[in-house]
């Protein structure tokens, strides 16, 4: 997707997103970038890692979407509240979900990580599962979301480094996503002002697993939200060497309009 650039109350915001098959038979990521329709500076960035077999890890994340589009477009930032909407997102698209696990051939599961800015440049996150969300300042990581995995766990716990995390044989053990049996977790967050400087990056565990927060502080600081997704997804293949997962990522960067 282009870069997309608009202009609100003294800063630009610059946005894209990227997504490519890795080296899978199917693609059952997704990604979106919405734009409100009525509220200029108001935008919704969703990523959604689809698992249970070709149709229905996709179905999956195919709902994620769907759910995150229809209300958003009933979302109003001068009245309604952004954490409200998020939890609603997760908690629609995983009753649904569920649903179509009934009638699917294979139990169609999903993560989540998605991302709200309103037009005052506040802005709430909500994620399940692995995907993940990160804010730069200036080049700098200053958060992340924290996975809904079994190796997090473990690192929560002290009982593995971060590196050590990254090459764990069971990195892909999820402890909670949509369209399980119990409840998803839903972690939110919230960013009471964003400022000239800043970097939103959501994406799937295919990116983000083979890199450092400083590789990823660095790209986003000197490239284009287009030219970051290009080139995480194009390094993130190299790395990969013939075994990567699907790739889906969205980066958003606020900068000054001089």
């Amino acid at each position: 997707m282009p870069d997309n650039l608009s202009m609100f109350k003294g800063y630009r915001i610059q946005a894209s997103t990227g997504i490519h098959r890795g080296d899978r038979d199917y693609q059952q990521d997704q990604v979106c970038l919405l734009t409100h329709p009525r509220h200029p500076g108001c935008l919704l960035t969703v990523v959604a890692d689809g698992m249970g077999g070709r149709s229905g890890g996709r179905k999956a994340s195919d709902q994620v979407m769907l759910t995150a589009r229809q209300l958003f477009e009933r979302y109003d930032p001068d009245t309604d509240d952004g954490p409200s909407l998020l939890r609603q997102i997760v908690e629609e698209a995983h009753l649904v979900i569920k649903l179509t696990a009934v009638s699917a051939e294979q139990e169609p599961h999903s993560t989540i990580a998605a991302f709200l800015i309103n037009p005052d440049a506040d802005s709430h996150w909500v994620h399940a599962g692995d995907s993940r969300i990160y804010h730069f300042r200036h080049g700098k990581m200053v958060f992340r979301t924290m996975d809904h995995s079994y190796v997090q766990t473990l690192v929560n716990q002290g009982e593995l480094t971060e590196e050590e995390a990254q090459d764990h044989p069971h990195s892909n053990i999820l402890m909670g996503c949509l369209g399980t049996d119990n409840d998803p977790p839903i972690d939110h967050h919230v960013i009471p002002q964003l400022t000239p400087g800043d970097a939103l990056m959501a994406c799937s565990d295919g990116v983000w697993h083979y890199f450092t927060p400083e590789e990823l502080s660095s790209t986003i600081a000197m490239l284009s939200p287009r030219e970051a997704c290009e080139f995480l997804i194009q390094k993130a293949r190299s790395r990969a060497r013939g075994r990567g997962d699907n790739l889906s990522i969205s980066v958003v960067k606020l900068e000054p309009l001089d």
